[in-house]
């Protein structure tokens, strides 16, 4: 035994990615042409996975502030905020999460996945508990193996589980954090965050919602599930990043706890990390104002994600449980005619995601597309045209299951 016999599995599983001549999960994204747009492994393509659902990383006024953020105040911090200072922008971006939020406190982050390591790593102790979504993101298992707290899984979605175990823990349910997503990256359903919620206040529970993937997505003005079904009152702790519907990078946290502020001096994801740089943040502040102001992103998001949901469902495919910008195509369970599958949907125009186990959520694999704002009719169009070709030519046409 040595210290890479344990990647053996992987070494594997890529030797046979070589054998088959093709890398799903290592394209080289040459030129980007616009939010919808790119030139990958050669081949022009429309971008269908990409979570770009607002389309913002092209939009004029975020280029413009963040170029003169790069002029102003160069290309990065060289450090933490607790080492560097805290910039100006930094602390606007806080106040102005806060207000869009309406609570009176807010952090930000290097990135969504280090907003998840700092809260559950750090608010939970070795006498609490954590309660999490057994399809919970990555960066939320994470966050609960930096904890000492202990950590239980509920099935997914299922609120009479979630009540069965905290009805378990006893006493100690007052001592544990529930985590959730809003919307889910892989198959595109919703938390039932209203019973979710009323669960929560019956055993004294606090709660978190990762709202990454609903940020500008669901909600009256765009703060995603808990705002949708109108409990961000019963909400201790919103996480979200700004990778997906604020076209950039970074994280953030916000709150009704004073405690919150605590974290800047006890989080070490937020300690010893490099804060965002200038341009980062200034992009974000405009695409954040965006955002609010609306400008029919979120209905011209839904209008796509309806329209291709549909499509996909004519043609016969296999979908998720409710139509979403997370729109998951289920397939079978070989893998090689799921990488082929994708491969000839990219050869054609189509870049799409290529999920399988155990990222996956059973044991098939999946393309996981996901909707924007920016995509036109046309687009969406000639997207499904690629998929009826594709499928049509490999005999699956209406049996993608």
């Amino acid at each position: 035994m040595n210290l890479f016999d344990k990647f053996k599995p992987l070494l594997a599983a890529r030797a046979e990615l070589s054998d088959i001549g093709v890398d799903p999960f290592n394209v080289k994204v040459e030129k980007i042409l616009s939010p919808t747009e790119a030139i990958v492994n050669g081949h022009r393509v429309i971008l269908a996975g990409t979570n770009n659902y607002l389309g913002l990383t092209f939009h004029p006024e975020c280029i413009a502030a963040a170029e003169n953020a790069l002029r102003e105040q160069g290309c990065g911090t060289t450090g933490s905020r607790m080492a560097n200072g805290n910039y100006a922008d930094h602390l606007a971006l806080e106040r102005e999460f806060a207000e869009f939020y309406d609570k009176p406190f807010a952090m930000v982050f290097s990135t969504g996945y280090l907003a998840n390591l700092a809260i559950l790593s750090t608010v939970p102790g070795a006498d609490d508990v954590i309660l999490i979504d057994s399809d919970s993101h990555a960066s939320i298992y994470d966050g609960c193996r930096m904890s000492s707290a202990e950590v239980i899984r509920f099935r997914h979605n299922d609120v009479d589980d979630l009540a069965k175990r905290l009805r378990r823990l006893k006493d100690r349910a007052s001592r544990t954090l529930i985590v959730v997503e809003g919307i889910y990256s892989m198959l595109g359903d919703v938390a039932p965050l209203k019973e979710m919620a009323a669960v929560k206040q019956e055993f004294g529970a606090c709660l978190m919602v990762d709202e990454a993937h609903s940020l500008g997505v669901l909600g009256e003005t765009g703060r995603g599930v808990a705002q949708a079904e109108n409990v961000e009152d019963q909400v201790d702790f919103i996480v979200g990043t700004f990778s997906k519907s604020l076209g950039s990078i970074g994280g953030y946290c916000v709150s009704h706890h004073p405690e919150l502020e605590i974290l800047r001096y006890a989080a070490r994801p937020y300690i010893f990390t490099a804060s965002s740089s200038p341009s980062l943040i200034a992009s974000t502040r405009v695409a954040l104002r965006l955002l609010q102001e609306g400008s029919g992103l979120r209905e011209k998001l839904w209008n796509n994600a309806h329209r291709f949901y549909e499509g996909l469902k004519k043609l016969g495919c296999q979908l998720g449980p409710r139509v979403s910008p997370v729109i998951p195509i289920m397939l079978g369970e070989s893998r090689q005619e799921s990488i082929a599958i994708w491969h000839d949907l990219l050869q054609n125009g189509a870049y799409v995601n290529l999920v399988m186990p155990p990222a996956s959520p059973d044991t098939r694999c999946m393309l996981r597309c996901s909707m924007s704002a920016a995509h036109s009719p046309e687009q969406l169009d000639a997207l499904l045209e690629i998929f009826a070709r594709v499928l049509s030519a490999r005999g699956m046409e209406n049996r993608v299951s």
